[in-house]
Order: structure tokens, then C-alpha cells, then sequence
């Protein structure tokens, strides 16, 4: 199948100090891109919503051999990889010109909204033509374990704003990365670009809570997680591994 494919402009908004693309903009790149082509394929949005299901990210695998620095201009394709019993996969390809410079794997459910359990994936796609059993390729991404370290260098506490929510009334993922970096030190940051991440997607929070952001840095790999301040429970555990300029 061919692949799905949208030319980015980006705006100063999405780019931090340095003019380096914002994670945050980024995933949401990744994600618009994946709903648009999902609408286009009869398996997004407005298909789903009438029967009272949703899509959930849960997990990413990105590597970059360049981190987006400077440019104004950016081609992501994507393709769906498939379904299995109960996950469905997608794959992105981030180009600058003609050349790649990064990858990533995604791994999403189907959710009914009224029960909270996953739907079988199998059975509600089944009858889609642009969505086949997943079969692994030579090159396939593979998502890194994320090990949870027993002490954490720092943390902050966000409330969740009004602004924070999407569609499905619970925190957009893209917000997770921004809580999940803020931690880390302001000239860390700086001088580091990210190179892989992989990002693990637990649990939903909506509003009224508020997430705990914890961090640990270990030379050029930091370890990160998030908690519902007010249940304990873990969000979202995120590992990224950075190039230091």
C-alpha cells in the first residue's frame, strides 16, 4: 500500500529557543497525521464514534539519525502496519528533503468507551481492506524496556488545565512528554538532542487531577515517569537516550 504522506510547516511556536522542534509538536504531528490517514482508510474517527469506540496510543518507538533542528519544512509518511487480536500498529517516516532522518513505531487499542476494555481489534477490522493480520518485517523498530529506577534526581507537580484535554475528554498524549521532560535541567536540554525514545502509555487522566513528573538522569539516558498525584498510579514511563552537543 502506498504511503500516506502530509508536508509540515513549522512554525516558531513549535520550536524551542534554539529553534529545535519541540517534542510535544512533534507527537502531535504523528498523531494528526495517523487520524487523517485513519479517516481516509474508513477505520477513524467518524467510524469509530458510531460504535462507541476510541483509539488509544500506547506505545511509541522513535530513533533519530537527526534531530529536527533548524527547519522549517518537514515530509512524515506513515503507514498501518496491520492488527493483531487486539493491538493495531502503525509506522512513520520523517524525511527532510529526500533524506530520513527518523523512524517510529506505534502501537494503538481499540477501547470501548462504555465498558473501558479493549475491543478485539480482529473483529472490529476484520472487514477494512487497508487493514490486514500485522506480519514483522527485517527493520521493524524494536521498543526498548523501560526499567523504573528506585531513586529519581527531581520532580514536579502539574495541575490538569481545561486546554490539556482532546476529543475523548481525557489529557492528549502529547502533553505527557512535555511533563515528563520539564524536569530535566535547563542547560541539559540545551545541549542534548533526543536521538531515541520510547514512551510507554498506561493510564488516562482527565480533569480535576494532577500528574507528579519524575526523572532520572543517568549520563546521556534519562528515565522518566508520570503518576496521578492523587491515585498513585502510574501514567506513563518514558526512556530516552540523547546526543550531546
Amino acid at each position: 500500500m502506498e504511503l500516506f504522506e502530509e508536508n509540515v510547516k513549522i512554525r516558531y511556536s513549535e520550536m524551542d529557543c534554539d529553534l529545535v522542534l519541540k517534542p510535544a509538536a512533534m507527537l502531535q504531528f504523528l498523531q494528526d497525521l495517523a487520524s487523517d490517514n485513519a479517516e481516509n482508510l474508513g477505520f477513524g474517527y467518524s467510524y469509530i464514534v458510531k460504535n462507541n469506540l476510541a483509539w488509544f496510543l500506547l506505545k511509541y518507538r522513535i530513533e533519530f539519525n537527526e534531530y529536527p533542528e533548524g527547519l522549517y519544512d518537514l515530509t512524515i509518511k506513515t503507514e498501518p502496519r496491520g492488527y493483531n487480536k487486539i493491538f493495531a500498529f502503525r509506522d512513520f517516516y520523517i524525511y527532510s528533503k529526500d533524506k530520513c532522518i527518523g523512524k517510529a513505531a506505534s502501537t494503538w487499542a481499540l477501547v470501548d468507551l462504555e465498558t473501558k476494555t479493549m475491543a478485539n481489534a480482529s473483529e472490529v477490522l476484520a472487514d477494512n481492506p487497508y487493514m490486514v493480520q500485522h506480519e514483522k518485517r527485517e527493520g521493524d523498530l524494536l521498543y526498548g524496556k523501560i526499567k523504573i529506577p528506585e531513586t529519581f534526581d527531581s520532580e514536579k507537580i502539574y495541575n490538569i488545565r481545561y486546554d490539556d484535554l482532546d476529543v475523548n475528554k481525557h489529557v492528549n498524549n502529547a502533553n505527557y512528554i512535555v511533563w515528563a521532560l520539564e524536569p530535566l535541567d535547563f542547560n541539559f536540554r540545551r545541549t542534548h538532542r533526543i536521538k531515541i525514545l520510547d514512551m510507554v502509555f498506561k493510564k488516562e487522566i482527565t480533569y480535576g487531577c494532577s500528574v507528579t513528573s519524575k526523572v532520572k538522569v543517568d549520563a546521556n539516558t534519562t528515565t522518566h515517569i508520570l503518576i496521578n498525584s492523587q491515585t498513585g498510579d502510574e501514567l506513563c514511563l518514558v526512556n530516552a537516550e540523547w546526543t550531546e552537543i
